[in-house]
């Protein structure tokens, strides 16, 4: 008796969709709804699954993790690391017809560079200015060698935006976005729908045989999943553990999955936008009596059904880059209360805002549990995720359970969040040493070297524990046996190149 409600809780948007259900249409379960449709100002990891449909980049990855050129047709990194010329795929349109050629590159990278609120900023600190050197070829002169570069252009600061739309939109551009993706954008509901049709111009028009993509926000795992199977939804993210048994069992399913190269903790507010004032900002013994207090495991366990890793870093334990030297804390509650005593406090009360979806909530609680147990009065604060995010910017918050995607390099799950000019560094810490170490690792090649830079920046930052990493994502892509050719990759994103329906 349950599929009626969830048709309702869908509300009359996928009623009305229904209609076209016998078109080449692909609806997709989103958990949030994303922020934002501008590739240099979306913080969201559903905004990086609507942009894959949208937008391409100048580079792609493999299921296997290797770049290959994109809307770029190939790259030289000059002798001394200090250029990388880009050969640009010719014959490329963005969706309102203007040529992606070498200009419209160089138009994208001084954008990401230099507008407002960009997240995309210190991402490319290092390309110092940009030549065309004739239509189909750019070269990007580096202010020091930049090891990363090509692996963050094969994530948003690789994406190409119409330069001709971004100058007529301006600030409404992320509200009615032109790109060069297979798909166009059609309309946006908030909180209901982000309609894209395929585009006829696309230069890569052979792998795509889906007409158009529906993007839907459904927070309610439960929902999500009754969608699918009652066949509403041909692909949802974010799966519940604990229905994969369901789904496993479900003949009409297929379960993709990848490990995440992302990870979530708790950020812990110190001093955004100023110091605050209250135990879990001003002492790092409190912060460690919090981390002693939790059991990543029983999070993994009540929450995911055992199916994620634990960890205690931006990387998983797998990872080469992983510091064995900083393994994961077992719980230790006996020597949590200690500190607290030690820090002058018997118990101590903040909030604890988490994003308003059955898992984010039941996580809140599992922590809110195990905190009182050491001296923890936590008050979970379940808040619509681009809501929390603004909060998050804002330094409206005491304590965030959030997460990220995850990126190729290191660089991209550590340097924006852990340098004192990092544009995602919204907990408001500085260290001088962590940022020259995290800099110093961008312009060193060589795995050795730059383990060693990143071994040493760890010992620094993670002690302070103003970010309490938990636990690392195994992505799971649940979709209809009637899809063929979906792949799941461990950057999360949802790609429909090769896709088909029955």
């Amino acid at each position: 008796m349950k599929r009626p409600l969830f048709r309702l809780l869908l509300g009359t948007a996928l009623i009305a969709l229904l209609g076209s259900a016998a078109a080449q249409t692909v609806r997709v379960g989103l958990a949030e709804d994303p922020d934002v449709l501008d590739p240099d100002l979306g913080r969201t990891y559903v905004g990086r699954i609507v942009f894959a449909s949208l937008c391409d980049k100048l580079f792609e990855i493999t299921p296997d993790l290797e770049i290959f050129p994109q809307l770029a047709s190939g790259y030289d990194v000059a002798d001394d690391g200090l250029s990388v010329t880009i050969d640009v795929r010719p014959g490329v349109v963005f969706h309102d017809g203007t040529p992606l050629d070498a200009e419209a590159v160089k138009y994208n990278l001084e954008r990401s560079k230099t507008l407002p609120g960009s997240n995309r900023s210190s991402e490319l600190a290092q390309v110092e200015s940009i030549d065309v050197v004739d239509d189909d070829t750019v070269r990007l002169n580096l202010s020091e060698p930049f090891a990363p570069l090509i692996a963050l252009l094969a994530d948003r600061s690789g994406m190409m935006i119409s330069p001709a739309a971004a100058e007529e939109l301006g600030e409404d551009f992320g509200r009615s976005p032109v790109c060069a993706g297979p798909f166009e954008f059609v309309e946006r509901v908030a909180q209901d729908r982000i309609a894209l049709e395929r585009f006829d111009g696309y230069w890569d028009a052979d792998a795509i045989a889906i007409d158009e993509v529906v993007f839907l926000p459904i927070p309610d795992t439960s929902v999500r999943l009754a969608n699918l199977q009652a066949g509403d939804l041909q692909v949802i993210e974010r799966a519940a553990p604990t229905d994969l048994g369901i789904i496993r069992d479900d003949p009409d399913l297929t379960l993709p999955s990848a490990a995440s190269l992302g990870y979530q903790g708790i950020t812990v507010n110190v001093a955004n936008p100023e110091p605050r004032d209250d135990p879990m900002a001003t002492d790092p013994r409190v912060r460690e009596a919090f981390e002693l207090a939790i059991d990543r495991e029983v999070i993994n366990d009540v929450v995911f059904g055992g199916e994620f890793i634990v960890g205690n870093q931006a990387v998983p334990p797998s990872s080469p880059w992983y510091v064995d030297a900083y393994p994961i804390a077992e719980r230790d509650v006996e020597r949590a209360r200690e500190l607290l005593r030690e820090a002058g406090h018997d118990r101590v009360a903040f909030e604890m805002m988490v994003a308003n979806n059955p898992q984010s909530v039941q996580i809140g609680e599992v922590v809110q549990a195990l905190a009182a147990e050491a001296g923890f009065d936590v008050t979970v604060r379940a808040t619509e995720f681009a809501t929390a995010l603004d909060l998050w910017e804002q330094g409206e918050y005491d304590t965030f359970q959030v997460g990220w995607s995850g990126r190729l390099d290191p660089d991209g799950n550590i340097h924006s969040f852990q340098t004192c000019d990092g544009n995602l560094n919204e907990h408001g810490v500085c260290d001088e040493e962590t940022s020259r170490l995290l800099n110093e690792a961008r312009v060193t090649s060589g795995f050795d070297d730059r383990y060693a830079l990143y071994e040493a920046a760890a010992e620094r930052y993670l002690p302070n524990r103003h970010v309490i990493y938990l636990y690392h994502q195994q992505l799971f892509f649940p979709h209809t046996a009637a899809m063929q050719g979906f792949e799941a990759y461990p950057d999360g994103i949802i790609r429909f190149q090769g896709v088909t329906l029955d």
